[in-house]
C-alpha cells in the first residue's frame, strides 16, 4: 500500500459525491469540531445549523476547515480537507437567491438537518431561533489517499 495526493480534481470529485464530513472552526482557545452534512457546488461548500457555538464563533473568526473522509475494507481510506472562509447567507433580500439554493441543494440529501437541528437540545434552552444557511469558500483543497500498488 502507498499514499498518494489526491489532485484537485479528484478531491472536488470527491467532495462532491459525499454528503457527510466535520467541520473545524477556532474557539476561545481550543479548536472546535462538530459533525456536518453538506452539500457541493461551484467551489463552495453549503451548510445548515441552529444558533450556537459553532455559528458563533464562525462569525468572529471566519476561517473553517472541512475534512471528508472515506473508509474502505483492507485499510483503504480517502480523506479530503477543504479550507476556506465561512459566509452567512441571512433571510435577507439580498441573499435570498443564495440562500434558497443553499437549501435546494442540501433538501436533496437525506437527514440534511441533522446534526444542525439538534444543537439546542443539549441545554442551551431559550428560543431555538431560526435555522442558519451558510456557505464555506474553498480557498484550498487537498487530499491524500491509501492505494494497492500496481
Amino acid at each position: 500500500m502507498e499514499l498518494r495526493e489526491m489532485s484537485d480534481d479528484a478531491c472536488i470529485a470527491f467532495l462532491a459525491s459525499h454528503t457527510f464530513g466535520h467541520l473545524a472552526s477556532m474557539g476561545e482557545q481550543y479548536p472546535y469540531v462538530v459533525p456536518v452534512h453538506y452539500a457541493y457546488d461551484s467551489r463552495k461548500v453549503f451548510l445548515f445549523s441552529m444558533p450556537g457555538q459553532k455559528v458563533d464563533q464562525l462569525r468572529i473568526i471566519p476561517f473553517a476547515c472541512l475534512q471528508v473522509e472515506e473508509m474502505e475494507k483492507d485499510r483503504m481510506w480517502k480523506s479530503v480537507l477543504v479550507q476556506g472562509r465561512f459566509d452567512e447567507l441571512p433571510d435577507i433580500p439580498a441573499r435570498r437567491n443564495e440562500r434558497l439554493h443553499a437549501w435546494s441543494l442540501l433538501e436533496k440529501r437525506p437527514f440534511w438537518w441533522e446534526p444542525g437541528s439538534f444543537e439546542l437540545s443539549a441545554g442551551e434552552g431559550g428560543d431555538s431561533g431560526s435555522p442558519i444557511f451558510f456557505s464555506l469558500s474553498i480557498d484550498v483543497i487537498s487530499g491524500r489517499q491509501v492505494a494497492h500498488r500496481a
